[in-house]
Formats: structure tokens, C-alpha cells, sequence
């Protein structure tokens, strides 16, 4: 047994009883007779398979109608007709209300960890920063777990690192000991933190019980969130000291004062001073990523990220659902949690969260202003984490592991390009290639390519000139030859780059297409290796489909990223500009019309003098532009 895994107590069943789970039926589990017998309540069900496992936990308003919508109705989502594959039993709590149902299908979740469940792992209590009430000079220290000692305490901090930082910048600006009270009794003479300018060594009276009181005062003001107070309560006892001739401790007061506006500079953000959460949600290449920003009293005290793996059917909205309730129940909770997604359950959950931490708990979506600003923060930062989760060196041999064992390759693939071709309408034509190797992305061997001398549109003709420009400098040493070469497109693509290879002879590499699926929905390509006429599809969910979706989308990106460019560039110096009498208006009026400058460029002189505020003059000079053999 994993040592996080706590064992569950055994109960034993009193004699001539048996617990309902344990006559689980080998056979198929007829759901629609077990419906008949539900209840319309409130409560939870669980799934449990052969051997009496339970494979998921679920909520209903009621429950006759939940449970039902699994066994009468078709449609269902692939995940759910695996689950109810499996399923040789269920079992049902009937709950008094919607808010005790889903209390206790987040402690069923917790505990039981079922495989069809998204789950989160974090089983570490919120950290705080305690400051003791009990001795004559309070001690400020780090603490995790009950909250049952006399004093204050701060928080909480999303991890140990944020509460760390924190009290190493109060021991510079205030000087409040830090020290056990063992320690503290025992000394004779100051310790090296005094000597260091970290304490003010009240264990041997250096200083007044009084002015180290202040000294715990403003700390606890600074973790209340009122640093602004903090800082003018010193600016005026440092103007005081000034009068005195006392230039020594004026000298202090400056000091502190300048690092607390470093401090408030770092951390403070203006959300109105109220505790907020920010929490948002993402899913890439089947890994569901959790972030969330953790705000106190208008600081920024750190934030946290979550994994796990989902179902290719999965959303961002059911992910966000899932976790907030894992997640806040059974922990302090913010009076304001603004979400990066809209949940069918907001309404639920806001209650059972009130009911819980004795407050109103408001869950915020479409939010503006200051908030929005926080919300994009998490975002950029969610995006960067997945990046580097599905880069990392564990992650990147899985998934190459996947793919060998998908394409049946003789060895892990050691270097893995792709190209991508980006237009619009034919219009500054780019191509993008990308390489991967076993630690993930490699950026500095990215190659674009401006795809010249080709009629716009034609992207078997933009594929065969980028590969030929790629590989002909690789066949001359220029770069290493890759062991797979991915080429975003159908059976068309493919072959123009097949036919260059074989010209550069390039014989060395496995060539192998990826075809859009049904509307264009991810997971579901078919892959044709060159070659081989027979089609190859993935499993939605495989780490193979994962990578292969990681890799073509990195090459899509840096296409169209250069195109754009590109289309820009050329747009900021159109050729229109050189035809006396098309203005700015009329120019985008003749872009909109025709789509782009290839549009125009096919057009004739009854074409162009169709478009609103084009006379047949400056249709023929426009024609003439572009066709000055012929006009």
C-alpha cells in the first residue's frame, strides 16, 4: 500500500447480514430495474464494479432522474458507456438536502479516490503565520495544522515558500524574534540575528517590553493588510525622533519605512482589500490543469497549481466543477472566489461553501475591470504551467514511449519535426517547421519559411518548396535529419513531401500525414504513414494522440504567429498605394470585397468597378497594376 493511502477501517458484519456491497453480481447490472427503485431525492450514488470497487461517485438533485439518465438514453459521452460497462452494482445514500449530497460525495471522493472521478492530490493543510498572545515578547513563527494556541493567526498562505518569504521580510523590517521560547529563556547575551539587524534581542533587554509591543503591533497591522497605516505611523514617530536629536532610531524608522514600499510595491494589489481566490481552468493534450491565486486583505501571498488526467470529452467547466469542492471543503474559505469559467452549479456550491466557513461566499464569473486583470493573470500563468508539464522530461518519454509502441518503431524517436502552412486566401504564404526531441520543444531549431513563386492558395506547392528548402540544407549538413517528420495534412500534402525526399534522397526518416478529423475536433486525426495506404487511428485519450496533437498545434501556432507577421508587413505597404485616386477607404473597401490583394489581383475590370466608390477609371488603373502586359 502507498504510504499516502490510508487504510479503511474493516467492520464487521453482525451475524446473518451481509453488506449490500459484497452480493455485487458477476453478471451485466440491470440499471433500469435498479431506477425503478430510486427514490426523487437528494443524495449520492457510487459505481462499483465485479469485485465491489467502487469506479465513481456522483451527486443528484434526484436521484431517480440522474441515475436514470445513464441507463435510458443513448448519446452517452465514450467515458461514461466505458463506466456503465464496468458497472456490476450500485449503491445509493439518500440525503436530506442538494447542499449534504455534495458534502458527502466530496468525502466519498477524498477517500475512496474512484478511477472515473477527476481527482486533485493535495492532502497538506493551509500553512499560517502565528503570533503568540501568552509571552511578554510574542514570538512570530511558521505553523501548519490545529488552530488551538493562544495568539493570532494570519492567512492562510498557499505554501510553505509563500509564509517563508513573508516572515523573512518582517524579520528584516520589524525585528520581531523568531526564535523557540526555549531557546529565547536560555540566553545571556544576543544571538547572531541581533548582530545581523534581524531582532532586537528583547531576550536580553535591549529593548523596552513597550517599543517591542509596537514592534508586534505594526506586524500584525502589515499582516492585516493595513501596511498604508503602518507606513505613516512610522513616517510620524520617525519625524518625532528627528525633533529629538534622536537620529539613530530616525535612521531606523527611514530604513523600515523604505523597505515597506519595496514590500507594498511587490505585493500589493488593489481588489478592495477583501480575501479573493482566483481559480481557473485548462485542458491540453488530455492534462487538466487547476490554477489558482491566492489574495489576503489585497496581498498577493503566492498561488498553486493541480494536475490531473481527463477524458477527451472532458471540459474546462466539469474540471473547475470538480475541483472546487475537493479542494474548499474541509479548508478556510475566502468571502470571494472568481472563476475563469461559468458551472452549472455555482448556485450549490456558493451555499454549501457559506454553510461551511459561517459566510457568504460569493463565486464570481464575466468579471471586469481590476479582476479581469487578475483573472488573465492566472490565465497566462495556467498556460505556462501545462506547457511546462507536458514538456517535462518524465511526461516527453511517455508519451514517445506511446507513440513507438503505436507506430511500432524500433527505438524511441530521438528528434521529431512538423510542418504547417498558414495563408490567408493565398495571401503571404508561410511554413512553419518544429522540432521536438526527448526533452520536449526545441525553439532554437524552429524554422519559418516564406513561401514564394507559387499560385496563392496552393498548398501542395507551398509544402513541396518549404520541405525543399528544409531538407536541402540538412543534406548539407546544415542541421540533423529528424527520425519522424510530421506533415500537417491529408494524403495531397503528404506525397509532395515524399516526392521531395526522395529527390534530396532522404531515406532515413518516417514520413507520416496528419488528416483533420470531423470538424476538425482533436483526438480525432487519422494519421497515414508514407508508403502504407492503410489508415491509422488513435485512441482519443492515447499518449501517442497526445503528443502527435501537442506537436501539430505547436506547429500551427508558430505558422500562423509568422503569417500574421507577414500579412502585416505587407499590408502596412500595399500595392495599392501607388494608384492615384484609391484613398484608405477605398482600398479596404476593395479588400474587404475581394478578400485580399490575391483577390484583386484576379479580378477584372467589371469586378472592380462593382465595388461601392470604384469608378471604371480607377478600376482599369487598378486592373493594370497587376496585368501591365495585357493593359
Amino acid at each position: 500500500m502507498h504510504p499516502k493511502v490510508k487504510k479503511r477501517a474493516v467492520i464487521s458484519e453482525p451475524a446473518g447480514f451481509t453488506d449490500e456491497s459484497s452480493t455485487v453480481a458477476k453478471q451485466a447490472f440491470d440499471g433500469k430495474a435498479f431506477v425503478k427503485r430510486l427514490a426523487n431525492a437528494p443524495g449520492v450514488y457510487r459505481m462499483l464494479d465485479a469485485a465491489g470497487k467502487v469506479l465513481y461517485v456522483g451527486k443528484a438533485r434526484d436521484l431517480k432522474k440522474r441515475v436514470g439518465s445513464y441507463f435510458n438514453r443513448s448519446g452517452l459521452a465514450p467515458k461514461t458507456r466505458v463506466l456503465i460497462a464496468h458497472t456490476r452494482n450500485m449503491e445509493v445514500t439518500v440525503t436530506h438536502t442538494e447542499n449534504e449530497a455534495l458534502i458527502l460525495e466530496n468525502n466519498l471522493i477524498k477517500e475512496l479516490r474512484p478511477r472515473y472521478n477527476v481527482l486533485f492530490r493535495d492532502d497538506k493543510s493551509y500553512p499560517y503565520i502565528f503570533v503568540s498572545s501568552k509571552h511578554s515578547y510574542p514570538r512570530l513563527s511558521f505553523h501548519r495544522g490545529g488552530r488551538n494556541k493562544d495568539g493570532r493567526y494570519f492567512g492562510p498562505y498557499p505554501g510553505a515558500g509563500a509564509v517563508r518569504e513573508t516572515l523573512n521580510l518582517l524579520q528584516k523590517v520589524f525585528q520581531v524574534r523568531q526564535c523557540e521560547d526555549s531557546f529565547f529563556s536560555a540566553r545571556s547575551r544576543p544571538c547572531l540575528q541581533y548582530q545581523i539587524k534581524r531582532c532586537t534581542a528583547p531576550c536580553v533587554g535591549h529593548i523596552s517590553q513597550s517599543d517591542y509591543a509596537q514592534s508586534v503591533k505594526h506586524t500584525m497591522m502589515f499582516l492585516d493588510g493595513k501596511s498604508q497605516q503602518v507606513t505613516e505611523q512610522l513616517a510620524m514617530r520617525m519625524e518625532q525622533a528627528s525633533h529629538r536629536l534622536d537620529f539613530e532610531n530616525a535612521a531606523r524608522y527611514r530604513d523600515q519605512i523604505a523597505s515597506l514600499r519595496h514590500i507594498q510595491e511587490r505585493q500589493y494589489v488593489d481588489i478592495d482589500q477583501r480575501d479573493v481566490d482566483v481559480v481557473t481552468s485548462a485542458i491540453k493534450n488530455g492534462v487538466a490543469c487547476v490554477q489558482l491565486i491566492f489574495f489576503r486583505d489585497g496581498r498577493h501571498l503566492g498561488d498553486k497549481t493541480f494536475f490531473t488526467k481527463v477524458p477527451s470529452d472532458a471540459n474546462v467547466a466539469d474540471v473547475l466543477s470538480a475541483f472546487l469542492p475537493q479542494y474548499y471543503l474541509g479548508r478556510a474559505i475566502p468571502t470571494e472566489l472568481i472563476l475563469g469559467h461559468e458551472i452549472s452549479d455555482k448556485e450549490l456550491l456558493s451555499n454549501a461553501f457559506a454553510d461551511h466557513a459561517g459566510h457568504k461566499v460569493h463565486l464570481a464569473t464575466n468579471v471586469r475591470g481590476e479582476r479581469r486583470r487578475l483573472l488573465d493573470m492566472a490565465n497566462v500563468n495556467i498556460e505556462q504551467a501545462l506547457n511546462r508539464r507536458l514538456n517535462s522530461g518524465g511526461e516527453m518519454r511517455q508519451r514517445l514511449e506511446a507513440l513507438k509502441e503505436a507506430f511500432n518503431l524500433d527505438e524511441l524517436p530521438q528528434r521529431i519535426e512538423c510542418f504547417d502552412i498558414s495563408h490567408t486566401m493565398g495571401e503571404a504564404t508561410v511554413a512553419s517547421c518544429v522540432v521536438f526531441d526527448r526533452e520536449g520543444p526545441r525553439k532554437s531549431d524552429y524554422r519559418r519559411f516564406n513561401i514564394e513563386g507559387i499560385t496563392g492558395g496552393d498548398d501542395y506547392a507551398a509544402m513541396n518548396q518549404a520541405i525543399q528548402r528544409r531538407y536541402k540544407k540538412l543534406r548539407q549538413g546544415d542541421g540533423k535529419i529528424p527520425d519522424i517528420l510530421f506533415i500537417d495534412g491529408g494524403k495531397g500534402q503528404l506525397h509532395e513531401a515524399q516526392k521531395v525526399l526522395e529527390e534530396l534522397q532522404v531515406s532515413d526518416v518516417i514520413l507520416i500525414g496528419i488528416a483533420k478529423g470531423p470538424q476538425r475536433k482533436a483526438g480525432a486525426e487519422t494519421m497515414f504513414v508514407a508508403g502504407d495506404e492503410t489508415p491509422i487511428e488513435l485512441a482519443p485519450d492515447s499518449s501517442a494522440s497526445h503528443l502527435i496533437q501537442q506537436i501539430r498545434d505547436e506547429a500551427h501556432r508558430f505558422a500562423i504567429t509568422a503569417h500574421r507577421a507577414r500579412r502585416a508587413k505587407a499590408r502596412t505597404s500595399s500595392p495599392l498605394e501607388g494608384v492615384e485616386g484609391i484613398g484608405p477607404k477605398r482600398r479596404r473597401a476593395l479588400l474587404q470585397h475581394f478578400g485580399g490583394i490575391q483577390g484583386i489581383e484576379r479580378a477584372g475590370v467589371e469586378d472592380l468597378s462593382s465595388v461601392p466608390g470604384i469608378s471604371r477609371d480607377l478600376a482599369q488603373r487598378v486592373y493594370g497594376l497587376f496585368h501591365q502586359d495585357t493593359y
